[in-house]
């Protein structure tokens, strides 16, 4: 789970670029140039079909453990809850998980859905502009607040998935604890702060012009 959430967190960065592109002058040309390359390809389709594999591991070894940890646990998880001081982020991983992966859904449908697999499926009405499918969609006060509420579910995620993928795979003590979790918030922030920029932004953008 470890290693797939280490990916993950690398294809997040990379995302998160791709979208910072929406905010340079040039109207979306080079987020629509991206998406064009990221369009129905082999290559495209193949880094697809290796990123949905990295979400699935990652919630099949998360619902495992889960199962795991409650078994152990058995009438004496809410008291050894209490007896030891967890963040509240890593008690709640899996809900936090279970919201990320709703958020998920949605925006796959309003994005992946109308433009790649659109494309692969040869539907006339597949979108080829991507920049202005985020725009109509950002400037929706209900959709931009729940993009910020699974944000808010991803960076606490995050905060705590992060250095726990570090402390699995052997960084660990009590030099590199502080530093994995420095490490951890500062990425997780980074992510969400230029994510949550995007929809914001538009809008913004649009309220000004209205």
């Amino acid at each position: 789970m470890s290693l797939s959430g280490i990916f993950l967190v690398l294809f997040l960065l990379f995302h998160m670029s791709m979208n910072l592109t929406l905010l340079l002058p040039d109207d979306g040309r080079v987020y629509d140039l991206i998406c064009e390359f990221l369009g129905a390809n082999w290559y495209a389709v193949a880094g697809t079909l290796v990123i949905a594999a990295g979400v699935v591991v990652h919630i099949t070894y998360a619902s495992i453990l889960t199962l795991q940890n409650m078994k152990s646990r058995g009438s004496d998880k809410y008291l050894s809850s209490n007896k030891t001081k967890t963040e509240w982020a890593a008690k709640n991983m899996f809900v936090l998980g279970l919201i990320i992966v709703l958020g998920l859904a949605l925006h796959l449908w309003n994005f992946w859905y109308k433009m790649q697999y659109a494309e692969l499926a040869g539907c006339p009405d597949a979108v080829t502009e991507g920049s202005g499918l985020v725009k109509e969609l950002f400037t929706s006060i209900p959709y931009v607040a729940v993009y910020l509420i699974w944000l808010a579910a991803l960076w606490f995620h995050l905060t705590h998935g992060v250095w726990s993928a570090f402390q699995t795979i052997g960084l660990s003590g009590k030099i590199w604890y502080p530093r994995l979790k420095m490490i951890s918030n500062i990425v997780s922030t980074l992510i969400v702060i230029c994510f949550a920029a995007i929809p914001i932004y538009f809008l913004i953008v649009n309220k000004l012009t209205l």
